[in-house]
């Protein structure tokens, strides 16, 4: 799982009931708008993630209309088991790194 897609995960797992739109993922997650679309794309895909547009007129707002999305329950509980996965690769890789080097004592 990509270091972004973590971010997306894990701002979004911060209040699992939320609804957020775009932008407030972008900011809680430090990423462009570029790189979560994707992502929150391929979550609503699979099934983690549902998302509604917002219901007003975005001449009145002076702004695009808003889309929301929310972790289904399936997809924070997934969401949760593959973080837990991720954290254990990186843990088991820095392990490997921090191995002595051959020949030290």
């Amino acid at each position: 799982m990509t270091i972004p897609t973590q971010l997306v995960l894990r701002a979004l797992l911060e209040d699992p009931l939320r609804e957020m739109y775009g932008l407030e993922i972008c900011q809680a997650a430090g990423l462009a708008p570029g790189t979560i679309h994707p992502i929150l794309a391929r979550f609503e895909g699979i099934g983690w993630l549902e998302s509604r547009f917002e219901d007003v007129d975005p001449r009145e707002v002076g702004r695009p209309r808003r889309r929301y999305y929310w972790l289904t329950p399936n997809g924070a509980e997934q969401a949760r088991t593959a973080l837990a996965r991720s954290q254990v690769k990186v843990t088991l890789l820095l392990g490997l790194h921090r191995s002595p080097a051959r020949g030290a004592t």
